[in-house]
């Protein structure tokens, strides 16, 4: 949670909301919430548990979609 919410306030393209998991139990539901604390990454990929930051940011940079390559700009 604090690594998400730093991460959240270094970059202002990354948000981070925390909620109660029993305070909120639909939530809960949708994102099958078991254990905390869960990182959800764009509804769709997530973490469980606490990890270090290198592995947290690891798990985030394998849900974010693959960048296209770049084509170098052509001489004139």
């Amino acid at each position: 949670m604090r690594l998400a919410q730093s991460l959240a306030l270094e970059n202002a393209l990354v948000q981070a909301d925390c909620i109660e998991a029993t305070e909120f139990p639909d939530l809960s539901s949708r994102f099958r919430v078991y254990a905390v604390p869960k990182t959800v990454i764009n509804g769709s990929g997530s973490i469980e548990g606490s990890l270090p930051e290198q592995f947290f940011l690891e798990e985030i940079l394998k849900t974010l979609p693959t960048p296209e390559p770049c084509e170098p700009p052509q001489a004139t």
